[in-house]
C-alpha cells in the first residue's frame, strides 16, 4: 500500500537565493520595496531576481517608470560587496536595452555609477564598465559620458585596470571620443595609447588602434600623434598578424597622415608598402582604410611618385564589392594621376 511523503527537498524551480516574484502586474512594484528593504538577505535575493527579469525590455521600461533606478542608484553605495556587485548587474543588464540607456540618461545613472570606479571588488568594476560600453552606443549617451566629466577618470584607470576591463574601458573611450576628443587630449591620452598599441594582448592592440582614430579626428590629435611618435608604431601594426588590428592602424595612419608632418613621417617609416599589401585583404574595413591612406601619402610629391607605378592594382579596386572601396579608389586615382 502506498504511503504519503512529504519531501525535504525544495521544488525543483525554486531558488532559495532569488526572492519570490509576485504575479502580474505587482511583481516589479513588490521588488521595488524589497530593494529598500533594511534586510540585506530580501536586497540580495531582489536584486537576484531583477536580474533574471531585466533581459526583457518591457520590464525595464516598467521597472524604470516605477522608480526602480534611483532604487538601484542608492544600492550603488551599500556597504555589502554582493549587494553592490549585483547592483552593477542589473544595471548592465538594463543598459543592454535602448529603453534602459535612455533611462540612464534621463536619472543620471552614469554619474551614480563613476562613484564606484575604484570599487575594491573588480566584478563591480567589470559590471560598470559593461554599462558604460552600452551606454556610449548611444551618441547622446557618449556625449551622456563626456558631459559627467569622465573622460580624465577613464583615461587614467586605463593604466591601471585588469587587462579584460582595459579592452572594456578602449570600446567606451572610442565611442566618447567620436564624440569629443578636448578632454581626452588634455589627459595624455595619446601616450597611454602608444603603450596599448605595443600590448601582447591581440584584443587591446586592436581597440587601443580603434581609439587612436576617434582620438586622431581633431587637428591637436594628428599633431599629437606625429609628435609622440606613434606613427612607427602604426605602420609596424599595417603587418600585425591580426586583421583587424592591420585594418584599425591602417585607419589611423589615414587621419595622422592628413597633416604634412604624418606624410612624411609615414614615408620615412616606409608605410606605403605594408598598405599596398592591405589593398588585397579580406576585410573590407582594410581595404577601405589602407586605399585612403595611400591617398593621403599620394599628396606628397615622392609618395605620388611612388604609387604611379602601382596603377594596376587601384584600377582593380574600381571593381571591388565595396561601394566605398570602389569611391576610395576611384578618388586614390585622381589623386595619384594630379599633375601640377
Amino acid at each position: 500500500m502506498a504511503h504519503a511523503r512529504i519531501s525535504t527537498y525544495l521544488p525543483p524551480d525554486i531558488n532559495p537565493a532569488q526572492a519570490a516574484i509576485a504575479y502580474g502586474c505587482r511583481a516589479l512594484p513588490k521588488l521595488n520595496e524589497e530593494l529598500q528593504s533594511e534586510d540585506l538577505l530580501m536586497r540580495q535575493k531582489a536584486l537576484m531576481a531583477l536580474c533574471d527579469l531585466m533581459h526583457d525590455p518591457e520590464h525595464v521600461y516598467v521597472a524604470i517608470d516605477i522608480g526602480c533606478l534611483e532604487s538601484l542608484k542608492a544600492l550603488l553605495k551599500d556597504s555589502n560587496d554582493v549587494v553592490r556587485i549585483k547592483t552593477t548587474e542589473v544595471l548592465y543588464i538594463m543598459a543592454t536595452h535602448n529603453v534602459g540607456r535612455e533611462g540612464f540618461l534621463k536619472h543620471d545613472v552614469i554619474l551614480a555609477l563613476s562613484y564606484l570606479l575604484n570599487d575594491p571588488q573588480p566584478a563591480c568594476r567589470e559590471n560598470l564598465h559593461l554599462a558604460l560600453k552600452h551606454v556610449a552606443q548611444l551618441p547622446s549617451g557618449a556625449q551622456g559620458i563626456v558631459n559627467s566629466g569622465l573622460i580624465p577618470s577613464l583615461v587614467w584607470k586605463l593604466q591601471r585596470e585588469e587587462e579584460e576591463i582595459q579592452g572594456l574601458l578602449l570600446d567606451t573611450l572610442a565611442a566618447c571620443l567620436m564624440e569629443d576628443a578636448t578632454e581626452a587630449l588634455s589627459t595624455r591620452m595619446v601616450p597611454f595609447l602608444k603603450q596599448k598599441l605595443l600590448s601582447t594582448n591581440d584584443d587591446i592592440r586592436s581597440k587601443a588602434a580603434r581609439a587612436l582614430i576617434a582620438v586622431s579626428i581633431p587637428l591637436e590629435g594628428k599633431n599629437q600623434v606625429w609628435r609622440h611618435d606613434v606613427i612607427p608604431i602604426l605602420v609596424h601594426l599595417l603587418k600585425d598578424k591580426v586583421e583587424e588590428v592591420q585594418a584599425n592602424a591602417a585607419g589611423a595612419l589615414m587621419y595622422a597622415a592628413v597633416t604634412t608632418q604624418g606624410k612624411y613621417a609615414a614615408l620615412d617609416t616606409e608605410a606605403i608598402h605594408p598598405l599596398l599589401n592591405l589593398l588585397c585583404s579580406s576585410l573590407t574595413k582594410a581595404r577601405l582604410n589602407a586605399t585612403k591612406a595611400l591617398t593621403m601619402l599620394a599628396e606628397a610629391p615622392e609618395g605620388r611618385k611612388f604609387l604611379q607605378s602601382q596603377m594596376p592594382i587601384f584600377r582593380t579596386l574600381e571593381k571591388d564589392p565595396s561601394e566605398a572601396v570602389r569611391r576610395a579608389a576611384q578618388i586614390a586615382i585622381k589623386v595619384i594621376e594630379w599633375k601640377p
